[in-house]
């Protein structure tokens, strides 16, 4: 299990992340893009991630890893439940939204 501020300190861990308000939310930038959110009511995160990863991370564990439920869902966002992932888990999948952010053509 994760808690909130482990999450923020994971994702705010990565090179040059910045925290904003996203519609109420805390998200997290790089270059002032968004590679993931945090739900903190719903205790979950989202991170933004290749169709290919989120299939990987998917077939792990659909109970942890899930595309978020809507057109977004269907381009890579991926909520995360924070009461089931194991750390290494959740920071590899931060990971790959950071990248994903910084190495994406502008």
């Amino acid at each position: 299990m994760i808690d909130i501020e482990t999450a923020r300190q994971i994702a705010l861990s990565l090179p040059g992340t910045t925290e904003k308000d996203h519609f109420g939310m805390p998200s997290f930038r790089v270059n002032n893009r968004i590679f993931s959110t945090l739900w903190v009511k719903e205790h979950r995160m989202m991170v933004k991630l290749s169709l290919v990863d989120q299939s990987v991370f998917n077939s792990f564990d659909p109970a942890i890893f899930y595309p978020v439920p809507n057109k977004w869902g269907l381009k890579g966002a991926t909520f995360v439940e924070l009461d089931k992932v194991r750390r290494d888990m959740l920071e590899d999948a931060l990971n790959l939204a950071w990248r994903g952010v910084v190495e994406k053509k502008k």
